[in-house]
């Protein structure tokens, strides 16, 4: 499927912004992300620091375009590492924010969404694609 150039940089904006944006999120309300961190993988405080970093950094990274390949290879990664958060948000019912109910079927709702993020950044693995040039006029 080819995608438009300016529709192609729309998305990888909206895929910087909402990484950068989650990614902050990570630090100024670390306790949501902590509650769904599964125990069985440890200090929840330190990996929710590090997987904030990194979409900071994977976000920001597709802006160039000599990081954006490995920026997106990247945000796959962690989209890929951060799913057992969400498995076990949705199986064990976790309310990450005590002001915010999260009805259990939209916990398990939200898990597919990880799949379209992946495809999402996949995007932006392949090279840009090449605009044919502008046609000579012979005068």
């Amino acid at each position: 499927m080819t995608i438009p150039p300016p529709a192609r940089t729309a998305l990888r904006y909206l895929l910087t912004v909402g990484m950068v944006s989650v990614g902050v999120m990570h630090f100024t309300n670390p306790a949501f992300f902590e509650a769904i961190v599964p125990p069985m993988l440890g200090d929840a405080r330190l990996l929710v620091s590090v997987s904030g970093v990194f979409e900071v950094l994977g976000g920001l990274g597709l802006i160039l375009p000599q990081t954006r390949r490995a920026a997106a290879w990247g945000l796959i990664l962690l989209f890929i590492a951060v799913f057992p958060a969400n498995i076990y948000m949705a199986v064990e019912g976790i309310q990450p924010d005590p002001n915010v109910t999260v009805e259990p079927w939209m916990a398990w709702a939200r898990l597919p969404f990880q799949f379209v993020f992946i495809a999402w950044a996949y995007l932006f693995t392949r090279p840009e694609p090449r605009t044919a040039p502008a046609a000579v006029e012979a005068g």
